[in-house]
């Protein structure tokens, strides 16, 4: 491979974030152009219809249903919010399903101000026949980034909500700091005991964060464990786990901190690629991530204790051009899918494993040179699916 082409890998799918750093699309590095609708999620509800959420061409909101597990669907039922919704990759609408049917609904209503925005609920109790005005779930209105959330319902049924913040990059720079006095941004949370009727306060997780790369959850026994890309010391973008239970704020000593990935890939940039984390049946996590490490760019998976803290030696993904990868788990079953582009067409391909992560088989799941999503996997129960989403649908199979 040529410098340029390692240039390109390592920087393919940097944002512009406002402070000299240059954008550089997948256009520049020979793979399709990415349209920001066809970012969608995926969910079964729990009588196993399986529900997508996204934004059609014309920017409106929708879900649609399937009963044959992503054969056929239903027509679109179009979620009039009355405001834009923003969609890309990493920043997709999302959608989860609480107790009593609850279905809610959440997405970034972008701002006035370039990469600004709200975090947005709708939630319907009537199997999403109508939905609720939407409502700004984080307390904080100024007009900054409220951005890249993510939702999950814990096991009792509480709705925990995780989004990426500026109020305290925005607060350093009010008392007089320099662009560079505070790394990345925030990430926050809140909780609902009422499948979204109703939220506790704002709590900070930590400082700096990186700016745009996806947060990952995972359901942990008494509440949920997140992963994302952090700003350690010196620009380094590695990989930062923290778990909390629904009464987490009344414990001592506080939960920390914990870093779970050694790249030490030093960017002064985000590289809008953020990680997926799954719980593994014999305690810990599985976890994939999107890393530089001695000069290889590539996708890695590995094993993180039930701290959160790096275990054994991390696989990298057989694939040099693999990308946005996503993670699920369900006793020994493991699963790992990931896009890849060869310079003509985009693919989907996974990587299961029978048990437990200890070895993995290959599969190849879909190919296509048209615009396209990232791939996700979800699940019903043991079972796992992949969906995707091209310019000229949805594509959803079974692994």
């Amino acid at each position: 491979m040529t410098f340029r082409k390692k240039l390109l890998t390592v920087l393919s799918g940097l944002i512009f974030l406002g402070f000299g750093v240059q954008s550089i699309s997948t256009a520049q590095t020979g793979g399709p152009v990415a349209k920001a609708w066809l970012a969608t999620s995926f969910a079964f509800d729990a009588q196993g219809t399986l529900w997508l959420v996204g934004i059609d061409r014309s920017g409106a909101l929708f879900t649609q249903t399937s009963a044959t597990n992503g054969r056929t669907w239903s027509s679109a039922r179009v979620i009039d919010v009355g405001e834009r919704v923003s969609a890309d990759g990493e920043n997709r609408p999302k959608i989860a399903f609480g107790p009593g049917g609850a279905i809610v609904i959440t997405y970034t209503r972008p701002g006035e101000r370039p990469y600004s925005g709200d975090i947005r609920l709708t939630r319907s109790e009537d199997h999403g026949m109508t939905f609720s005005k939407p409502k700004t779930v984080q307390d904080d209105k100024q007009p900054i980034t409220h951005r890249f959330e993510s939702i999950m319902f814990d096991k009792a049924g509480n709705l925990h909500v995780v989004w990426i913040d500026k109020r305290d990059a925005e607060l350093t720079r009010s008392l007089g700091g320099g662009k560079d006095a505070y790394a990345g941004a925030g990430i926050y949370r809140k909780v609902s005991s009422d499948a979204g009727a109703t939220f506790g306060p704002d709590i900070k997780v930590a400082d700096h964060s990186c700016e745009c790369c996806r947060i990952a959850l995972s359901p942990v026994d008494e509440g949920v464990a997140a992963l994302w890309r952090h700003i350690f010391d010196g620009h380094i973008r590695d990989h930062a786990f923290f778990q909390w239970a629904r009464n987490t704020e009344a414990r001592q000593p506080a939960p920390t901190l914990v870093r779970a990935t050694y790249d030490d890939w030093m960017l002064k940039a985000c590289p809008h690629h953020g990680p997926g984390l799954a719980p593994a049946q014999d305690g810990g996590f599985h976890a994939v991530w999107y890393g530089v490490r001695d000069g290889q760019a590539a996708v890695r998976y590995g094993r993180l204790s039930a701290l959160g803290s790096p275990e054994g030696k991390a696989l990298v993904i057989p694939d040099a051009r693999a990308e946005h990868a996503d993670v699920l788990s369900w006793g020994q079953r493991v699963a790992i899918v990931w896009r890849s582009f060869d310079g003509v067409q985009s693919s989907v391909r996974a990587l299961v494993s029978d048990d437990g992560g200890g070895t993995f088989s290959e599969r190849w799941v879909f190919r296509s040179s048209e615009p396209n999503d990232h791939p996700r996997v979800f699940q019903r129960g043991g079972e796992f699916f992949v969906g995707w989403r091209t310019e000229s649908g949805v594509h959803v199979t079974a692994l």
